[in-house]
């Protein structure tokens, strides 16, 4: 079994290295028989990567429910790449390949960090792409989104006030919402409607009083998650308007300001809050505070060091040491039982969809949708920096989750609706180009 769970760990090691290298070099391929090849390699090496890691976790536990769990996990994958390519036949290959590999992965170590959580993220992941099913169609059909920039941002608002009186406290953070017996956080979906808030109110405009209106409404939604100790989401929510500022007004003198101020308002915060002290603290000398603050980065960069390069097996490392390792610390459990190599792998797959992202807002001729677009590629990227960052002791610890990859119902969801909506805007401009081009083809016509 030993010998078994060694090659398999180097086997999983060398099929992520070969998805990271066509997730890249898809495009590079000319001809279309050529680009569904492989296109047709990912698909298998995320099957193949998952039915090795599930078996690998099946020998060592010996346990049905395992099995029954990876035959759901498999139907699910089947019944996403189906439906999706009948209903939606135009849309980007590579983002949803690139979705189903990060969520394969977090099915592999959430069933081995615990089962019944792996289950509940499953249910949720399915209930997700159900639900998403219609949102690249509804994206291409309905021109009114871009309406209602003010009810956007003032629905957030409430909502995120009405967490901050009734929620509930975990983690330090009241941001939590208990929902008929199931808990939720609000803020993930206050995300969707604070980018289009944004998107909405900028494509009607960029002068001074506008911009200052704008600012005020994105002022008020990160005050309250200072106020809900959410500091991880008011430093995301703050950054992506910054960027949407500067992608909106081609003006550089906004971003160095807004950057600038975020430094002075993050000096603030570190003087008023003590949980933000204590959170620096760890982080510039977590061995210092191991007993108490410092344990968690501490046992996380134990983990991350003790896996090295090509880490210690499926189930031969301790990440259930790291408190809350399911959701903020995820990315150091892979890390230690998969290894530095598959790591860093994970880390390009999400700048591979951070690419495509942004080459979906630059083929935008609308504004609405271009903002849009490059609204949530900030916000999926930054997060991404946090949870990352905060894991290894690049930045302090903010308490963010790992996009598609860690713990969390609510983000999950969010992720995967974000996802999908960023699908229907690249199929809508593709749908917009094909016309353009029709366009001028008649028109050509019509001058012969």
């Amino acid at each position: 079994m030993n010998l078994i769970v060694e090659l398999i760990k180097y086997l999983m090691i060398l099929l992520m290295g070969i998805y990271t290298y066509y997730s890249f070099n898809v495009f590079r391929f000319k001809n279309k028989k050529d680009q569904d090849k492989a296109y047709n390699i990912l698909t298998f090496i995320i099957f193949i990567l998952h039915f090795i890691g599930s078996f690998t976790l099946f020998i060592q536990i010996q346990s049905q429910r395992l099995v029954i769990l990876y035959g759901g996990e498999v139907l699910l994958f089947i019944l996403v790449l189906a439906l999706y390519r009948i209903f939606y036949p135009k849309l980007s290959r590579l983002l949803l390949r690139n979705m189903l590999m990060l969520l394969s992965i977090s099915f592999i170590i959430l069933t081995r960090l615990s089962f019944d959580k792996a289950v509940r993220q499953v249910i949720i992941v399915a209930f997700s792409f159900a639900i998403c099913l219609i949102v690249p169609h509804a994206i291409k059909a309905f021109h009114w989104l871009k309406r209602f920039g003010w009810i956007y941002g003032v629905a957030g608002i409430v909502l995120l006030l009405i967490v901050l009186v009734l929620g509930t406290t975990n983690f330090g953070a009241t941001n939590w919402l208990n929902v008929a017996g199931v808990t939720v956080q609000p803020s993930e979906f206050v995300k969707l409607l604070y980018v289009l808030c944004i998107a909405a109110m900028f494509q009607e405009g960029t002068d001074f009083k506008r911009i200052c209106a704008i600012a005020a409404m994105a002022g008020a939604n990160v005050i309250i998650l200072v106020l809900q100790k959410d500091l991880g989401g008011a430093l995301i929510f703050f950054v992506t308007f910054i960027f949407m500022l500067y992608a909106a007004t081609s003006k550089p003198l906004y971003l160095f300001s807004g950057l600038i101020a975020g430094s002075f308002a993050a000096f603030i915060a570190y003087k008023l809050f003590n949980h933000v002290r204590v959170r620096v603290m760890a982080w510039q000398n977590p061995f210092g505070y191991i007993d108490k603050e410092g344990f968690q980065i501490s046992q996380s960069l134990f983990a991350i060091g003790t896996g090295g390069w090509f880490g210690m097996g499926l189930n031969r490392g301790l990440p259930t040491d790291i408190p809350v390792v399911e959701s903020d610390f995820i990315f150091s459990a892979i890390s230690e039982e998969l290894g530095g190599l598959f790591a860093i792998c994970i880390i390009l797959i999400y700048a591979s969809c951070f690419v495509m992202f942004i080459n979906i807002a630059l083929d935008q001729e609308d504004t609405f949708y271009r903002l849009l677009t490059i609204g949530f590629s900030v916000m999926f990227g930054f997060q991404v920096i946090l949870s990352i960052g905060g894991v290894i002791k690049f930045i302090p610890s903010t308490g963010v989750t790992l996009p598609l990859v860690s713990l969390g119902g609510s983000s999950v969801l969010m992720t995967i609706l974000m996802f999908m909506i960023l699908q229907g805007v690249y199929m809508k401009g593709k749908a917009d180009k094909k016309e353009l081009g029709n366009t001028v083809v008649a028109k050509k016509e019509e001058l012969q």
